[in-house]
């Protein structure tokens, strides 16, 4: 059986080998402003010259740097971003569809829930309503505005989308189950293991929503590319995990199913976004061969290496002591496995090697190509049209 991060939709997508194009001044809005304009043959104008010198080619698209109007679509050069795009609006989803009727009543049940599967629930929830918020801050105030390739950056947009949906997710869990708002809200702030998660990744935020940066150098590349990585892989691809097993294990045994549910759903966004984020970085890589530096690759290995730390502490403290089958420990060897697995996705050699993968029931979880969901809550399916194609 698969790893459960090992969704339909790998991230190995046929990517496009770089085009050697400079990159040139660019309008705030991505109009480029240093096309040329010759002189041309009698009975076209200088201006419709322009203009046609001025049309989108594929070699002139880049994720970086691009020498192309953003604001073109066409012609697609990197399919693979359209394709998940397409596959992304297929999956569309809203939390008030799913009942938590069920969930409401264990939550209130004084005898429905133990405190540490309660603990487990309010520190899920912590961390979760505001790390969407983060990943969609990312995404549009420093992510979109570097990426240049308007296939990209529409699925960007669906994608903050989702981070949206999301967020409205557990606030919906949230108010259901009458939880303290401030509690749960200001837990990024309040619960150590939450706040250091953060306090990591905001950095990586700062940096691109800086309105004064710019990609365009080596250092600035490099900077912008470390940030992706930080996002796509940490954030999407390991900080979430440990979270999801928690609560998906719940749903297995028939417990908050109506949330359950909707951390499915969840999961197999984030695992779009994470390897959307992957065929971006491995792209990069190939039109920007001289930032994947030796040094460069030592600061992933620590930043990986860090972030493993920072999600087991969150489990430590998210379950302090062993409960529905789970416990801290299993956690450790699990999220090597993750990272290993994240670090040889984008060229890495594996941190941890031999970690194994304790929880593969998580397969199952991504497949949601089913009559009836898994938790059995509704009859409905996920996608909104057809039969979703993870190939």
């Amino acid at each position: 059986m698969l790893g459960f991060d090992e969704d339909r939709t790998p991230a190995t997508a046929p990517l496009q080998p770089p085009d050697p194009v400079p990159a040139p001044a660019r309008h705030a809005y991505g109009y480029a402003t240093a096309a040329p304009s010759k002189a041309v043959a009698s009975g076209i104008s200088p201006a419709a010259a322009d203009s046609r010198q001025r049309r989108v080619r594929l070699e002139d698209k880049r994720i970086l740097n691009a020498s192309a109007d953003v604001n073109q679509l066409v012609p697609i050069k990197y399919k693979w971003a359209w394709e998940k795009y397409i596959a992304a609006c297929a999956n569309h989803w809203m939390p008030q569809e799913i009942n938590m009727h069920r969930d409401i009543a264990t939550w209130k049940d004084p005898n429905g829930l133990s405190e540490d599967e309660r603990r487990i629930v309010k520190r899920n929830l912590g961390f979760f309503v505001t790390a969407d918020s983060l990943a969609a801050n990312n995404i549009v105030l420093g992510t979109y505005r570097q990426i240049t390739a308007p296939e990209c950056r529409q699925y960007l947009l669906r994608q903050a989308f989702e981070e949206a949906i999301h967020t409205h997710a557990y606030q919906y869990i949230v108010e259901s189950l009458g939880l303290d708002e401030g509690e749960i809200f200001n837990a990024y702030h309040e619960i150590p293991s939450i706040r250091a998660k953060d306090e990591f990744l905001l950095p990586y935020i700062d940096v691109l929503a800086d309105p004064n940066f710019r990609t365009g150098t080596p250092d600035a590349d490099q900077t912008f590319l470390k940030s992706l990585i930080a996002f796509a892989c940490i954030m999407e691809g390991l900080f979430f995990y440990v979270g999801f097993v928690q609560i998906l294990a719940m749903g297995r045994q028939n417990k908050m199913t109506g949330a359950a549910e909707q951390y499915q759903y969840i999961l197999r966004d984030e695992s779009m976004h994470c390897n959307f984020g992957i065929d971006m970085i491995n792209q990069i890589k190939l039109e920007e061969p001289r930032l994947w530096t030796s040094a460069f690759k030592a600061e992933l290995k620590a930043m990986f290496m860090q972030a493993v730390e920072l999600e087991y502490q969150y489990a430590e403290d998210t379950m302090p002591r062993g409960v529905l089958g789970l416990n801290a420990p299993m956690f450790k060897e699990y999220l090597r496995f993750i990272a290993n697995r994240r670090a040889t996705q984008i060229g890495l050699d594996a941190l941890f090697p031999g970690a194994s993968n304790p929880f593969p029931w998580m397969a199952e979880m991504i497949d949601l190509k089913k009559e009836k969901n898994f938790f059995e809550t509704r009859v409905i399916e996920y996608q909104t049209g057809g039969t979703l194609n993870w190939d």
